[in-house]
């Protein structure tokens, strides 16, 4: 037995716990939201949380694959994996099979598999793999356009298939990107971008355009002209106002209505009370049982197989996206705080870990699994609770499904693996 072996169940039994943890809740909420009478048998296949339980099952079988590997496996292979998972998302528009609009499954049988699901940690690998190769620390525009090629393939490919709230999850390597050394101005490009594309939706062009010259010829004569000329501050202003203008025309003629109502009810742009109504009973129906289900829970919670809007199915596809509104239902605010926490623990965690380790591939990739799950746990928890437009997107080890079970299992799992190993990546 090498020398490797012998440290090889030096793993971090901190984030192996969190796991834990999140798995087991993320199975009882599933059962809570997914039974159907009375549960006579834990491994009941006609019901969804019987399924689940296999799956459960054959991730701890992953976990003890990913962990038996060598560690280097994973960075030697690193663009084997990336371009086995982007045939993979290419096969999709041939064989793929359409559920609920959007081409993102292969069907097995009376299984489906969800590539797009194993395309992130693929994508996470590339990615350091990249940046540990060249020793790149993103200060180039080359290295810069390089990396992130790697996110956008993926990134268009699925958009491709109609899955937009898998496609937004690619925006969290800006943060790996930033920590190995992108510039701040590209944070700050990207947080205005987003700004001005809600002003121009909510508050108009004219607004819009008022509210930006006010703050760019604030910052120029404040600053002195320190960091800005008085032509580069009329040609930012110019940049954000066509920016403004093509954020409408897009929103009016590039999205769909659906997609339209969407960021109309979030944005509160409707103001036809019988049109807003209406809008409601079409695309905010999810939303607004999500909301009361959460809300009747109130401090404590109902308790655990008595949630009456739960139980009663108010809340459709509540075994999915909307998950967490079992928890906020039937174990209260405590209860959700108590999710809350375990994932922002496994996040930093993760970010700590990633901080120690030795080599730059283990650390690219570790803030990689970082990232993905920060934006997914925030983009699911903020649209069940309203707080940003309804898109498809899992909560991590809680929402029903083999494919985003084994995807974030496979990406959380490979790293602890690697941390298990930077004793000998000196």
């Amino acid at each position: 037995m090498n020398r490797e072996n012998h440290r090889g169940f030096r793993f971090d039994w901190i984030t192996i716990i969190l796991f834990l943890l999140l798995v087991v809740f993320g199975w009882l909420n599933i059962m809570s939201a997914s039974h159907v009478g009375e549960i006579e048998s834990y491994f009941d296949m006609n019901q969804l949380y019987g399924k689940h339980l296999v799956f459960l099952g054959l991730t701890f079988v992953l976990i003890l694959l990913i962990l038996s590997v060598e560690a280097k496996f994973y960075e030697r292979f690193a663009s084997i994996i990336y371009i086995v998972a982007m045939l993979s998302l290419v096969g999709l528009f041939i064989f793929g099979k359409d559920v609920n609009g959007a081409r993102s499954w292969y069907g097995i049988g009376s299984m489906t598999i969800q590539p797009s699901e194993f395309a992130k940690f693929a994508t996470a690998l590339a990615v350091a793999k990249y940046m540990s190769d060249l020793q790149t620390n993103m200060n180039t525009l080359k290295d810069q356009l390089k990396a992130i090629a790697i996110i956008i393939v993926p990134a268009v490919l699925i958009l491709l298939q109609n899955d937009a709230g898998s496609t937004l999850v690619y925006a969290s390597f800006f943060f790996v990107f930033y920590r190995e050394g992108l510039q701040q101005i590209y944070l700050a490009i990207a947080l205005s971008t987003i700004i001005l594309a809600v002003l121009a939706l909510k508050f108009g062009i004219l607004i819009t355009a008022a509210i930006v010259t006010i703050v760019i010829f604030g910052v120029y004569f404040f600053k002195r002209k320190k960091q800005f000329s008085l032509v580069q501050s009329i040609v930012i202003l110019l940049i954000s106002i066509s920016f403004s203008y093509g954020v409408k025309l897009f929103y009016q003629h590039g999205l769909k209505v659906h997609q339209q109502n969407r960021i109309s009810l979030w944005l509160r742009l409707e103001k036809d009370p019988l049109k807003l109504e209406q809008m409601k009973k079409e695309e905010a129906y999810n939303l607004i049982q999500s909301e009361k289900a959460i809300s009747s829970g109130g401090l404590y919670g109902k308790g655990f197989l008595q949630g009456t809007r739960t139980t009663g199915k108010f809340v459709p596809e509540q075994h999915t996206d909307y998950i967490f509104s079992t928890v906020g239902e039937e174990w209260g605010f405590l209860g959700s705080t108590f999710v809350v926490i375990l994932f922002m623990a496994l996040i930093i965690r993760v970010l700590f870990l990633a901080e120690s380790q030795k080599s730059q591939f283990s650390r690219v990739y570790g803030y990689g699994v970082a990232s993905i799950l920060f934006i997914h746990f925030t983009i699911n928890t903020g649209m069940v609770m309203g707080l940003i437009p309804t898109v498809g997107i899992p909560l991590p080890f809680f929402s029903y499904g083999g494919s985003g079970l084994w995807g974030f299992t496979i990406l959380l799992f490979i790293f602890v693996k690697l941390d298990s190993n930077k004793i000998n990546e000196w």
